[in-house]
């Protein structure tokens, strides 16, 4: 049986390429977002806020996001628009991973920040859990993406979570520089 620091051990960036034709389950994705939920959160603010792409609803942002980088760069290639769309075309589900912002604005916005990166590491251990590979990504036109999701007030998308099942052997991990290098201690 995997322990938790096993597990975490283990996490890493699976790419869409990576990815084979299985599908996660839409059962299998409510329990990452189940996961997600019980992230810490300063003031009980919740932040998270997950938008679940998969089938047409994936093809049709896939395509507003290859539109998104053709507007975006003075010169545009159809090789790297393609890149973007097979991102979306080779996962089996894409999560929007959203900040839904404190309208009373009780803590500093880091800190939420901070808690949807948390609740995104819940996810994401889980999904290593179930052998389900994911990759966050932040494309640049990301500050766009309202115009899809017609975000509420104080919401915006801090990156993209591709999902997908994979047959490849689970990549080692590996560390620069051990952690004695990047701690104090203090009497």
């Amino acid at each position: 049986m995997q322990t938790i620091a096993d597990i975490i051990k283990k996490r890493r960036s699976i790419y869409p390429h990576q990815y084979n034709d299985e599908k996660v389950s839409k059962e299998e994705i409510q329990k990452l977002l189940e996961a997600a939920n019980w992230a810490p959160t300063h003031r009980k603010t919740e932040p998270w806020r997950y938008k679940v792409l998969q089938g047409k609803s994936k093809t049709k942002f896939s395509a507003f996001v290859g539109s998104l980088y053709l507007k975006s760069t003075d010169k545009p290639s159809k090789f790297k628009q393609r890149k973007i769309i097979d991102k979306f075309q080779q996962s089996s589900a894409v999560i929007a991973i959203c900040l839904q912002r404190d309208p009373k604005e009780s803590v500093p916005e880091w800190e939420e920040v901070a808690a949807v990166a948390m609740s995104v590491q819940n996810m994401w251990l889980l999904a290593t859990e179930m052998q389900i590979g994911c990759y966050w990504s932040s494309p640049k036109m990301i500050k766009d993406f309202g115009e899809f999701f017609d975000f509420k007030e104080g919401e915006k998308c801090l990156g993209l979570l591709y999902l997908g099942k994979t047959d490849e052997e689970w990549p080692k991990g590996e560390r620069q520089t051990s952690i004695d290098e990047k701690i104090q201690f203090f009497d």
